[in-house]
Protein backbone atom coordinates (compact mmCIF):
# COMPACT_ATOMS: atom_id res chain seq x y z
CA UNK A 1 0.00 0.00 0.00
CA UNK A 2 1.33 3.33 -0.74
CA UNK A 3 1.69 6.12 1.50
CA UNK A 4 -1.01 8.33 2.87
CA UNK A 5 0.16 11.11 1.33
CA UNK A 6 0.23 9.55 -2.20
CA UNK A 7 -3.02 8.01 -2.08
CA UNK A 8 -4.29 11.33 -1.19
CA UNK A 9 -2.93 13.13 -4.45
CA UNK A 10 -4.94 10.37 -6.54
CA UNK A 11 -8.33 10.78 -4.27
CA UNK A 12 -7.69 14.42 -5.02
CA UNK A 13 -7.48 14.27 -9.11
CA UNK A 14 -11.14 16.13 -10.54
CA UNK A 15 -12.60 15.96 -7.10
CA UNK A 16 -14.17 19.46 -6.46
CA UNK A 17 -14.10 19.37 -2.17
CA UNK A 18 -13.25 17.14 0.91
CA UNK A 19 -14.88 17.28 3.93
CA UNK A 20 -12.89 17.33 5.87
CA UNK A 21 -9.03 17.08 4.23
CA UNK A 22 -7.13 16.95 6.90
CA UNK A 23 -9.74 14.29 8.79
CA UNK A 24 -9.24 12.05 5.73
CA UNK A 25 -5.19 11.99 5.32
CA UNK A 26 -5.44 10.73 9.09
CA UNK A 27 -7.97 7.88 8.25
CA UNK A 28 -5.62 7.12 5.41
CA UNK A 29 -2.70 7.30 7.68
CA UNK A 30 -4.30 4.83 10.50
CA UNK A 31 -5.20 2.79 7.49
CA UNK A 32 -1.35 2.31 6.38
CA UNK A 33 -0.46 1.62 9.28
CA UNK A 34 -2.93 -0.80 10.47
CA UNK A 35 -3.41 -2.69 7.35
CA UNK A 36 -7.58 -2.08 7.42
CA UNK A 37 -9.20 -0.56 4.79
CA UNK A 38 -11.12 2.19 4.71
CA UNK A 39 -14.98 1.53 4.21
CA UNK A 40 -15.80 3.51 1.32
CA UNK A 41 -19.74 4.13 0.08
CA UNK A 42 -21.32 5.72 -2.81
CA UNK A 43 -25.40 5.29 -3.19
CA UNK A 44 -27.29 5.39 -6.38
CA UNK A 45 -31.07 5.43 -6.59
CA UNK A 46 -32.03 3.12 -9.52
CA UNK A 47 -34.67 5.72 -11.07
CA UNK A 48 -33.47 4.81 -15.10
CA UNK A 49 -32.46 1.76 -16.25
CA UNK A 50 -29.23 2.63 -17.85
CA UNK A 51 -25.78 4.42 -16.19
CA UNK A 52 -24.38 6.62 -18.40
CA UNK A 53 -21.36 8.38 -18.36
CA UNK A 54 -21.76 11.24 -15.74
CA UNK A 55 -22.97 8.48 -13.40
CA UNK A 56 -18.99 6.62 -13.86
CA UNK A 57 -17.59 9.45 -12.75
CA UNK A 58 -18.25 8.22 -8.71
CA UNK A 59 -17.48 5.16 -10.36
CA UNK A 60 -14.35 5.69 -11.12
CA UNK A 61 -13.12 6.90 -7.80
CA UNK A 62 -14.50 4.13 -6.23
CA UNK A 63 -12.13 2.10 -9.04
CA UNK A 64 -9.70 4.46 -7.59
CA UNK A 65 -10.02 3.67 -3.95
CA UNK A 66 -10.03 -0.17 -4.67
CA UNK A 67 -6.86 0.22 -6.68
CA UNK A 68 -6.00 1.80 -3.32
CA UNK A 69 -6.35 -1.27 -1.06
CA UNK A 70 -9.65 0.08 0.27
CA UNK A 71 -13.94 -1.60 0.98
CA UNK A 72 -15.62 -0.21 -1.51
CA UNK A 73 -19.75 -0.38 -0.83
CA UNK A 74 -22.04 0.03 -3.88
CA UNK A 75 -25.40 1.25 -2.32
CA UNK A 76 -28.46 0.23 -4.70
CA UNK A 77 -30.50 3.01 -3.33
CA UNK A 78 -33.69 0.94 -4.02
CA UNK A 79 -35.48 1.63 -1.00
CA UNK A 80 -34.87 5.86 -1.38
CA UNK A 81 -36.06 5.16 -5.19
CA UNK A 82 -39.48 5.11 -4.07
CA UNK A 83 -39.32 8.51 -2.73
CA UNK A 84 -37.32 10.17 -5.23
CA UNK A 85 -34.51 12.59 -4.53
CA UNK A 86 -35.71 16.32 -4.01
CA UNK A 87 -32.18 17.61 -4.97
CA UNK A 88 -32.46 20.33 -7.61
CA UNK A 89 -35.81 20.06 -8.06
CA UNK A 90 -38.54 22.67 -8.41
CA UNK A 91 -41.48 20.15 -7.85
CA UNK A 92 -42.05 16.88 -6.15
CA UNK A 93 -40.51 14.07 -8.07
CA UNK A 94 -42.51 11.61 -10.02
CA UNK A 95 -43.18 8.40 -7.33
CA UNK A 96 -41.30 5.38 -8.72
CA UNK A 97 -43.24 2.07 -7.76
CA UNK A 98 -41.37 -0.90 -6.43
CA UNK A 99 -41.32 -2.90 -9.59
CA UNK A 100 -39.52 -0.10 -11.41
CA UNK A 101 -36.63 0.17 -9.18
CA UNK A 102 -36.21 -3.60 -8.67
CA UNK A 103 -35.94 -4.04 -12.29
CA UNK A 104 -34.05 -0.58 -12.79
CA UNK A 105 -31.68 -1.80 -10.40
CA UNK A 106 -30.93 -5.45 -11.95
CA UNK A 107 -29.68 -3.50 -14.94
CA UNK A 108 -27.05 -1.09 -12.41
CA UNK A 109 -25.81 -4.46 -10.99
CA UNK A 110 -24.99 -5.97 -14.86
CA UNK A 111 -23.65 -2.61 -15.64
CA UNK A 112 -21.48 -1.56 -12.49
CA UNK A 113 -19.12 -4.54 -13.79
CA UNK A 114 -17.82 -2.84 -16.25
CA UNK A 115 -16.02 -0.22 -14.48
CA UNK A 116 -15.39 -1.85 -10.53
CA UNK A 117 -13.84 -4.71 -9.77
CA UNK A 118 -16.65 -7.63 -8.96
CA UNK A 119 -13.90 -9.24 -6.26
CA UNK A 120 -13.74 -6.21 -4.70
CA UNK A 121 -17.21 -4.57 -4.93
CA UNK A 122 -20.00 -5.19 -1.89
CA UNK A 123 -22.92 -4.38 -3.54
CA UNK A 124 -25.85 -3.50 -0.72
CA UNK A 125 -29.27 -2.67 -0.39
CA UNK A 126 -31.00 0.24 1.92
CA UNK A 127 -34.17 -1.49 1.55
CA UNK A 128 -32.39 -4.36 3.63
CA UNK A 129 -32.81 -1.95 6.69
CA UNK A 130 -34.92 0.25 6.03
CA UNK A 131 -37.74 -1.95 5.00
CA UNK A 132 -37.26 -3.27 8.33
CA UNK A 133 -37.88 0.20 10.21
CA UNK A 134 -41.03 -0.03 12.75
CA UNK A 135 -42.78 3.03 12.57
CA UNK A 136 -41.21 4.01 15.85
CA UNK A 137 -37.57 3.96 14.85
CA UNK A 138 -38.61 6.22 11.86
CA UNK A 139 -39.88 8.84 14.28
CA UNK A 140 -36.95 8.59 16.09
CA UNK A 141 -35.09 8.92 13.27
CA UNK A 142 -36.58 12.00 12.07
CA UNK A 143 -36.36 13.46 15.31
CA UNK A 144 -32.98 13.67 14.76
CA UNK A 145 -33.61 16.72 12.62
CA UNK A 146 -34.89 19.94 12.39
CA UNK A 147 -37.09 21.55 9.84
CA UNK A 148 -35.59 24.56 9.73
CA UNK A 149 -32.00 22.67 8.86
CA UNK A 150 -33.82 21.35 5.78
CA UNK A 151 -34.99 24.46 4.64
CA UNK A 152 -31.46 25.38 4.15
CA UNK A 153 -31.28 23.14 1.63
CA UNK A 154 -31.77 25.66 -1.99
CA UNK A 155 -34.04 23.30 -3.48
CA UNK A 156 -36.76 23.23 -0.44
CA UNK A 157 -36.07 27.02 0.56
CA UNK A 158 -36.90 28.35 -3.12
CA UNK A 159 -39.98 26.00 -2.64
CA UNK A 160 -40.71 27.37 0.06
CA UNK A 161 -40.24 30.80 -0.72
CA UNK A 162 -42.30 30.74 -3.50
CA UNK A 163 -45.25 28.70 -2.10
CA UNK A 164 -44.37 25.89 -3.87
CA UNK A 165 -45.44 22.12 -2.84
CA UNK A 166 -43.00 20.02 -0.43
CA UNK A 167 -44.26 16.92 0.35
CA UNK A 168 -43.17 15.45 3.77
CA UNK A 169 -41.83 12.45 2.70
CA UNK A 170 -39.30 14.38 0.95
CA UNK A 171 -37.48 15.65 4.12
CA UNK A 172 -36.98 12.19 4.79
CA UNK A 173 -34.94 11.20 1.65
CA UNK A 174 -31.74 12.76 3.14
CA UNK A 175 -32.13 11.77 6.47
CA UNK A 176 -32.84 7.59 5.07
CA UNK A 177 -29.44 8.41 2.73
CA UNK A 178 -27.40 9.84 6.30
CA UNK A 179 -28.99 6.93 8.22
CA UNK A 180 -27.13 4.33 5.66
CA UNK A 181 -24.05 5.77 6.44
CA UNK A 182 -24.98 4.93 9.81
CA UNK A 183 -25.23 1.49 9.42
CA UNK A 184 -22.99 1.17 6.98
CA UNK A 185 -20.57 2.17 9.16
CA UNK A 186 -18.71 4.44 6.44
CA UNK A 187 -15.46 6.05 6.83
CA UNK A 188 -15.48 7.88 3.45
CA UNK A 189 -18.60 8.57 0.96
CA UNK A 190 -18.81 10.18 -2.68
CA UNK A 191 -20.83 12.06 -3.97
CA UNK A 192 -21.54 15.13 -6.74
CA UNK A 193 -21.84 18.36 -5.99
CA UNK A 194 -25.54 18.74 -5.72
CA UNK A 195 -25.28 16.38 -2.97
CA UNK A 196 -23.79 18.35 -0.53
CA UNK A 197 -26.56 18.82 2.19
CA UNK A 198 -27.70 14.89 1.94
CA UNK A 199 -23.74 14.10 2.73
CA UNK A 200 -23.52 16.54 5.17
CA UNK A 201 -26.53 14.62 7.21
CA UNK A 202 -24.78 11.51 7.33
CA UNK A 203 -21.45 13.18 9.57
CA UNK A 204 -24.24 14.56 11.36
CA UNK A 205 -26.39 11.36 12.07
CA UNK A 206 -23.48 9.28 12.49
CA UNK A 207 -22.36 11.81 15.10
CA UNK A 208 -25.96 10.95 16.86
CA UNK A 209 -25.03 7.61 16.77
CA UNK A 210 -21.68 7.69 18.36
CA UNK A 211 -19.54 7.05 15.48
CA UNK A 212 -16.68 8.85 14.14
CA UNK A 213 -18.24 11.34 10.82
CA UNK A 214 -17.43 9.71 7.02
CA UNK A 215 -15.01 12.33 5.03
CA UNK A 216 -17.02 13.29 2.31
CA UNK A 217 -15.35 13.16 -1.32
CA UNK A 218 -17.73 15.61 -3.73
CA UNK A 219 -16.87 15.13 -7.68
CA UNK A 220 -18.18 17.75 -10.01
CA UNK A 221 -21.06 17.27 -11.98
CA UNK A 222 -20.05 15.69 -15.60
CA UNK A 223 -21.72 18.33 -18.82
CA UNK A 224 -23.16 16.19 -21.46
CA UNK A 225 -22.47 16.05 -24.75
CA UNK A 226 -23.66 19.75 -25.58
CA UNK A 227 -21.15 21.16 -22.82
CA UNK A 228 -23.52 23.42 -20.69
CA UNK A 229 -25.97 20.63 -18.80
CA UNK A 230 -25.41 18.34 -16.58
CA UNK A 231 -25.41 14.65 -18.50
CA UNK A 232 -29.22 13.25 -18.49
CA UNK A 233 -31.15 11.13 -20.36
CA UNK A 234 -34.01 13.06 -20.34
CA UNK A 235 -32.33 16.20 -21.77
CA UNK A 236 -30.48 13.64 -25.04
CA UNK A 237 -26.95 14.15 -24.15
CA UNK A 238 -25.86 11.21 -22.44
CA UNK A 239 -23.37 8.52 -23.19
CA UNK A 240 -24.64 5.48 -22.12
CA UNK A 241 -21.96 2.62 -21.04
CA UNK A 242 -23.99 -0.27 -22.66
CA UNK A 243 -24.52 1.61 -26.04
CA UNK A 244 -22.96 0.08 -28.77
CA UNK A 245 -19.32 0.72 -29.35
CA UNK A 246 -20.33 2.90 -32.32
CA UNK A 247 -22.02 4.87 -31.11
CA UNK A 248 -20.08 5.27 -27.84
CA UNK A 249 -17.00 6.16 -30.26
CA UNK A 250 -18.99 8.56 -32.50
CA UNK A 251 -20.56 10.45 -29.13
CA UNK A 252 -17.24 10.89 -27.85
CA UNK A 253 -15.73 12.50 -31.21
CA UNK A 254 -18.61 14.90 -31.27
CA UNK A 255 -17.35 16.14 -28.64
CA UNK A 256 -15.86 19.69 -28.01
CA UNK A 257 -12.01 19.74 -27.32
CA UNK A 258 -12.65 21.49 -23.95
CA UNK A 259 -14.78 19.04 -22.95
CA UNK A 260 -12.64 16.06 -24.04
CA UNK A 261 -10.28 17.62 -21.73
CA UNK A 262 -12.92 17.43 -18.48
CA UNK A 263 -13.18 13.88 -19.64
CA UNK A 264 -10.15 12.67 -19.87
CA UNK A 265 -9.80 14.31 -16.03
CA UNK A 266 -12.80 13.10 -14.86
CA UNK A 267 -13.75 9.38 -17.02
CA UNK A 268 -10.36 8.66 -17.95
CA UNK A 269 -8.12 6.17 -16.18
CA UNK A 270 -4.98 7.61 -17.99
CA UNK A 271 -2.07 8.27 -15.14
CA UNK A 272 -1.88 11.79 -13.89
CA UNK A 273 1.49 12.25 -15.62
CA UNK A 274 0.23 11.06 -19.00
CA UNK A 275 -2.84 13.52 -18.25
CA UNK A 276 -0.76 16.40 -17.88
CA UNK A 277 1.26 15.54 -20.55
CA UNK A 278 -1.94 15.23 -22.91
CA UNK A 279 -3.26 18.25 -21.93
CA UNK A 280 0.73 20.28 -22.81
CA UNK A 281 0.90 18.18 -26.01
CA UNK A 282 -2.83 19.68 -27.09
CA UNK A 283 -1.67 22.95 -25.83
CA UNK A 284 1.66 22.84 -27.62
CA UNK A 285 0.76 21.46 -30.90
CA UNK A 286 1.97 18.30 -30.30
CA UNK A 287 -0.85 16.16 -30.27
CA UNK A 288 -3.90 17.04 -32.32
CA UNK A 289 -6.90 17.45 -30.33
CA UNK A 290 -8.52 14.73 -33.08
CA UNK A 291 -5.78 11.90 -32.10
CA UNK A 292 -6.49 12.89 -28.50
CA UNK A 293 -10.29 12.57 -28.96
CA UNK A 294 -9.84 9.06 -30.62
CA UNK A 295 -7.44 8.09 -28.01
CA UNK A 296 -10.18 8.34 -25.56
CA UNK A 297 -12.70 7.25 -27.17
CA UNK A 298 -11.03 3.84 -28.14
CA UNK A 299 -10.54 3.54 -24.15
CA UNK A 300 -13.67 4.32 -22.96
CA UNK A 301 -15.02 1.71 -25.73
CA UNK A 302 -12.79 -1.08 -24.84
CA UNK A 303 -13.52 -0.18 -20.86
CA UNK A 304 -17.28 -0.50 -21.56
CA UNK A 305 -17.60 -2.64 -24.64
CA UNK A 306 -14.74 -5.00 -24.49
CA UNK A 307 -11.11 -5.35 -25.12
CA UNK A 308 -10.69 -4.65 -28.61
CA UNK A 309 -13.61 -3.12 -29.15
CA UNK A 310 -12.13 0.07 -29.17
CA UNK A 311 -9.84 -0.28 -31.91
CA UNK A 312 -12.17 -1.60 -34.43
CA UNK A 313 -14.93 1.31 -33.43
CA UNK A 314 -11.85 3.85 -34.55
CA UNK A 315 -11.23 1.67 -37.44
CA UNK A 316 -15.09 1.74 -38.42
CA UNK A 317 -14.63 5.47 -37.89
CA UNK A 318 -11.58 6.41 -39.85
CA UNK A 319 -13.29 4.12 -42.70
CA UNK A 320 -16.05 6.54 -42.70
CA UNK A 321 -14.96 9.89 -41.23
CA UNK A 322 -11.31 10.54 -41.92
CA UNK A 323 -11.03 11.72 -45.44
CA UNK A 324 -8.79 14.23 -46.61
CA UNK A 325 -10.94 16.93 -48.25
CA UNK A 326 -13.37 17.29 -44.94
CA UNK A 327 -13.78 20.03 -42.47
CA UNK A 328 -12.36 19.07 -38.95
CA UNK A 329 -15.41 19.37 -36.26
CA UNK A 330 -18.09 18.39 -38.29
CA UNK A 331 -21.58 18.22 -36.52
CA UNK A 332 -22.35 14.99 -35.28
CA UNK A 333 -26.30 13.68 -35.27
CA UNK A 334 -27.56 10.35 -33.16
CA UNK A 335 -30.42 10.07 -35.20
CA UNK A 336 -33.03 7.29 -34.35
CA UNK A 337 -33.95 4.80 -37.39
CA UNK A 338 -37.42 2.99 -36.82
CA UNK A 339 -36.74 0.28 -38.53
CA UNK A 340 -33.61 -1.92 -40.66
CA UNK A 341 -33.67 0.98 -43.16
CA UNK A 342 -34.26 4.76 -43.38
CA UNK A 343 -34.91 7.02 -46.46
CA UNK A 344 -32.52 9.09 -47.27
CA UNK A 345 -35.09 11.90 -47.99
CA UNK A 346 -36.28 11.59 -44.18
CA UNK A 347 -32.98 11.31 -42.78
CA UNK A 348 -31.83 14.61 -44.08
CA UNK A 349 -34.66 16.31 -42.76
CA UNK A 350 -34.94 14.52 -39.57
CA UNK A 351 -31.09 15.10 -38.58
CA UNK A 352 -31.89 18.94 -39.51
CA UNK A 353 -29.41 19.21 -42.79
CA UNK A 354 -32.62 20.36 -44.90
CA UNK A 355 -35.88 22.17 -43.71
CA UNK A 356 -38.15 19.70 -45.39
CA UNK A 357 -38.86 16.46 -47.30
CA UNK A 358 -39.50 18.57 -50.45
CA UNK A 359 -35.63 20.60 -50.39
CA UNK A 360 -34.07 16.88 -49.90
CA UNK A 361 -36.13 15.49 -52.98
CA UNK A 362 -35.07 18.58 -54.77
CA UNK A 363 -31.10 18.60 -53.70
CA UNK A 364 -30.77 15.08 -54.52
CA UNK A 365 -32.21 15.01 -57.60
CA UNK A 366 -30.14 18.09 -58.73
CA UNK A 367 -26.65 16.12 -57.75
CA UNK A 368 -26.08 17.97 -54.63
CA UNK A 369 -26.26 15.23 -52.23
CA UNK A 370 -23.50 12.37 -51.65
CA UNK A 371 -23.50 9.57 -48.84
CA UNK A 372 -20.01 8.45 -47.66
CA UNK A 373 -18.46 10.29 -50.88
CA UNK A 374 -20.92 8.97 -53.11
CA UNK A 375 -23.08 10.83 -55.44
CA UNK A 376 -26.68 10.25 -54.50
CA UNK A 377 -29.41 11.06 -56.93
CA UNK A 378 -32.13 8.38 -56.73
CA UNK A 379 -34.61 10.43 -54.48
CA UNK A 380 -36.17 6.50 -53.25
CA UNK A 381 -32.58 5.90 -51.53
CA UNK A 382 -32.59 3.95 -48.44
CA UNK A 383 -29.60 3.19 -46.08
CA UNK A 384 -29.24 0.70 -43.22
CA UNK A 385 -29.01 0.88 -39.59
CA UNK A 386 -25.78 -0.91 -39.71
CA UNK A 387 -23.23 2.07 -40.17
CA UNK A 388 -21.94 5.63 -40.01
CA UNK A 389 -22.76 7.98 -42.74
CA UNK A 390 -21.35 11.12 -43.49
CA UNK A 391 -24.13 13.10 -45.58
CA UNK A 392 -22.99 15.96 -47.55
CA UNK A 393 -25.09 18.71 -49.46
CA UNK A 394 -23.81 21.21 -51.68
CA UNK A 395 -20.31 22.38 -51.42
CA UNK A 396 -19.81 23.37 -47.34
CA UNK A 397 -22.51 21.71 -45.88
CA UNK A 398 -21.41 18.64 -44.14
CA UNK A 399 -23.09 16.04 -40.86
CA UNK A 400 -21.90 12.83 -39.62
CA UNK A 401 -24.53 10.52 -39.14
CA UNK A 402 -24.99 7.93 -35.90
CA UNK A 403 -27.66 5.63 -36.25
CA UNK A 404 -29.22 4.48 -33.17
CA UNK A 405 -31.92 1.57 -33.20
Amino acid sequence: MISAKEQLDIIKRGAVEIIIEADLLKKLEKSVSTGIPLRVKAGFDPTAPDIHLGHTVLLNKMRQFQELGHEVVFLIGDFTGMIGDPTGKSETRKHLSKEEVVQNAKTYQAQINKILDPARTSIVFNSEWMSKMSAEQMIELAARHTVARMLEREDFKKRYQSELPISIHEFLYPLIQGYDSVMLKADVELGGTDQKFNLLVGRELQKEYGQEPQCIVMMPLLEGLDGVNKMSKSLGNYIGISEPAGQVFGKIMSTSDTLMMRYYELVSSVSLPRLDKINTDVKNGLLHPMEAKKQLAAELVDRFCGPGEGARARAEFEKVFSKKDMPENIPVVEVVWEGETMKLVKLMSTSGTVTSNSEARRLIQQGAVEVNQQPIMDVNAELSATSFYTLRVGKKRFVQIIPKK
